[in-house]
């Protein structure tokens, strides 16, 4: 078999992924990994579109590990320069002495950002960035609320897990959740903008206490939502009427998934503050929340303690990765590749509507939903695909989609592959009931 395409050679899981599991779930904190007689297999290497497990076998990966492999799993180049930054430094002193690198990264960050965000809080994981923009509005309008999204995810931790409305994250942990956050309906594309506008400045009338909206242009978690044209455009302006802060949450959708750097920019809208991540660091942990001068500088300057950072805060190695991930997404012309082959990407998965168990195909650029009519077969294409050489990744509220992410430098032949793997699992699971 070709070694840019995928090759099955033990069982799935193998058997060293199988014994793996089994030292896990010994080990591991429950409610963290699933663990049953077919799945997870075990990484143990990946190279652009490639993984491959502790077993030998290799699959075609078309979820870019939750969208972070943008330039491709392992980047040689972004490898190269945490080696290299290895040798120098691996770790500073946040907030107390900075690195030359760091301040590189804020100016490469402000460069690309839209319109006028300039000022950035570098933090490690994407709910470190949303809560980092949640303080900043409060600080910026004086107003603790905010409103949010059903179906919207902006991570897990608690002060992130008040703006979730995807309930089964946020109900085990109802009691410790500070309840500040009023929620609607995300528009689908069924819905009208009008009629959205209507219901957020109805929520706005009877809640004086909001300072921000948060959203994020498409729905990731959520099952690939993707609103109305216009929509953002429409928010945008509602919060300038009101003098709320927009919180757009881009962790998923940033650095070209969209087939623009940022999703805001299809409607030429800037955000007060924009939360990236998962794409940025190449594959080391970093997040960022940048905003404008405006906004930010509700913030006091510091008189020696900081009011919010972290050990990690600015870490050389992440900001390191992500200059060089950031130069190949320019050399790579990461946004090119996607614009260029957004449609035949649409066309073949539209073709799916035609299974009798495909209720709804969406997306934009890389990034896209195969909704299922039960979240049960969905996890049999799921577990199907792995099973024949496709990494692939079930979502939705309720589990009803599978997500197609495919990392931004997939070659056309891989892509047609992994397209093929996937319509033959969704083919088998239907014809065997």
């Amino acid at each position: 078999m070709n070694e840019r395409f995928e090759s099955i050679v033990t069982a799935v899981p193998g058997p060293r992924s199988r014994a793996l599991a089994a030292r896990l779930a010994a080990t591991e904190a429950p409610g963290v990994t699933y663990v049953g007689d077919d799945y997870p297999v075990f990484w143990e290497r990946a190279r652009g579109a490639l993984v491959e497990d502790v077993d030998g076998n290799r699959y075609l990966d078309l979820t870019s590990a939750f969208g972070v492999a943008a330039t491709g799993h392992t980047n040689p180049v972004v490898a190269a320069e945490i080696d290299a930054q290895a040798q120098r430094l691996i770790h500073g002193m946040g907030d107390v002495h900075p690195t030359e690198v760091r301040v590189r990264l804020l100016e490469a960050l402000a460069a690309l950002a839209p319109g006028d965000l300039c000022k950035t809080y570098l933090s490690t994981s994407g709910s470190d960035a949303v809560e980092f923009a949640r303080k900043t509005a409060l600080l910026a309008t004086g107003r603790p609320r905010a409103l949010a999204f059903q179906g919207a995810y902006h991570g897990l931790s608690l002060g992130a897990l008040d703006l979730a409305g995807i309930a089964k994250f946020r109900q085990p942990f109802a009691p410790l959740v500070a309840d500040h956050t009023t929620f609607l309906p995300y528009p689908g594309a069924r819905a009208t903008v009008a009629g959205a506008v209507a219901q957020i400045d109805a929520a706005l009338d009877h809640d004086r206490t909001i300072g921000a909206v948060v959203l994020e242009p498409i729905q990731g978690r959520g099952g690939v939502i993707v609103p109305p044209a216009g929509f953002l455009r429409a928010v945008r302006a509602l919060c300038d009427e009101r003098n709320l802060v927009l919180v757009v949450d881009e962790i998923y959708t940033g650095f070209g998934r969209t087939g623009s750097m940022f999703a805001c920019e299809r409607e030429s809208v800037v955000p007060d503050l924009l939360c990236v991540g998962k794409a940025l660091g190449g594959g080391v942990p970093l997040s960022a929340t940048i905003g404008s001068a405006r906004v930010m500088d509700a913030w006091p300057k510091s008189t020696g303690e900081a009011l919010h950072t972290s050990t990690f805060l600015g870490n050389p190695l992440a900001c390191a990765a992500a200059l060089a991930n950031l130069k190949e997404m320019r050399r790579l012309d990461v946004v090119g590749r996607v614009r260029a082959r957004e449609a035949g990407l649409a066309a073949r998965l539209h073709r799916l509507t035609e299974r009798a168990q495909v209720r709804d195909v969406r997306g934009l650029g890389f990034l896209w939903a195969v909704e299922f009519a039960d979240a049960a077969i969905a996890n049999q294409v799921v577990v199907h695909a792995l099973g024949i050489g496709l990494i692939l990744l079930q979502s939705g509220p309720t589990g009803t989609s599978i997500t197609l992410a495919p990392p931004l430098t997939i070659d056309d032949e891989q892509l047609s592959r992994a397209l093929s793997l996937f319509e033959r699992s969704v083919h088998e699971v239907e014809e065997r009931g």
